[in-house]
């Protein structure tokens, strides 16, 4: 499979590439209590390995693609206009990093005209990658699926912060859904996805997004088969907000219980042209 010129298949091998060298930067970090500790302007926390693991990611793609632009959580923005653009987390949950527990990971996707087409979720502790193209997800080379929930009062759902979606979001809408759902865990940041896209676990929900956090989701949740958009149901590239199913009839009865008014809606995906 081509895109616009390029080998789909050159392009995952070096999306592996990119994951194995950032994780060899990241684990001599883990499990340190003495890692520095940085808090940014917007009150999260960073630390010498999301920089120095975005800084080889960097080096790596330019190097390989230097007419690419790049876009990465640490280190801003080059060539946006271009036609492949990628887009960098270096450690996405750095809390959970910085804790020792292995409930994170690097993402890293691939644009072409702002669609992304590839995207890789990295956990260097597990070794666990996925990499998915939009039609298909594989993780360490062996094609996953979502489960086939289609319930909500079967679901397993889950968030990073139980807390944050009220804030954010509607505060009853997301009380609903916890008070409908089988069960509700906090397995969130990028793992949350994982687990959906390699069938552990029916959605994942984010209330606020960035690029970085979202973009490499796309492709992988659509080719294990689920669904993707932003909380009000609409095409997850332009939105600030992310929510994962594992069908379209749990995805529609997600965004019901969210948005109770909007029950009779019909949603809209950006998974070729589907409409659940």
């Amino acid at each position: 499979m081509k895109t616009a010129g390029l080998d789909m298949e050159s392009l995952k091998e070096f999306m592996t590439l990119l994951a194995r060298k950032s994780a060899e930067y990241i684990l001599p970090f883990f499990g340190n209590p003495d890692l520095p500790i940085e808090i940014k302007e917007d009150l999260t926390p960073v630390t010498a390995a999301d920089r120095g693991a975005e800084k080889i990611l960097r080096q790596w793609i330019e190097q390989h693609f230097p007419d690419h632009g790049i876009l990465g959580e640490e280190y801003g923005s080059i060539r946006p206009d271009a036609d492949y653009v990628w887009t960098l987390d270096p450690i996405d949950g750095t809390k959970s990093f910085v804790a020792g527990t292995p409930q994170f990971g690097t993402l890293i996707c691939l644009s072409f005209h702002g669609d992304p087409i590839l995207g890789a979720i990295h956990n260097p502790v597990t070794g666990q990658l996925l990499i998915g193209d939009g039609k298909i997800t594989t993780q360490n080379g062996i094609r996953i699926h979502v489960r086939r929930t289609t319930r909500l009062e079967d679901a397993v759902v889950l968030t990073t912060d139980l807390a944050t979606p009220a804030v954010h979001q509607s505060a009853e809408g997301w009380s609903r859904l916890l008070q409908t759902a089988r069960k509700v865990y906090t397995w969130g940041d990028c793992h949350g996805y994982q687990l959906v896209a390699s069938g552990g676990a029916d959605a994942m929900c984010d209330p606020v997004m960035k690029p970085w956090d979202m973009m490499a989701l796309i492709p992988v949740i659509r080719g294990a088969g689920g669904i993707i958009t932003d909380w009000q149901g609409n095409d997850p590239v332009s939105g600030h907000s992310c929510i994962a199913s594992a069908t379209p009839e749990l995805h529609s009865r997600i965004l019901a219980a969210l948005h109770p008014g909007d029950a009779g809606k019909e949603l809209k995906t950006q998974d070729s042209g589907r409409r659940v």
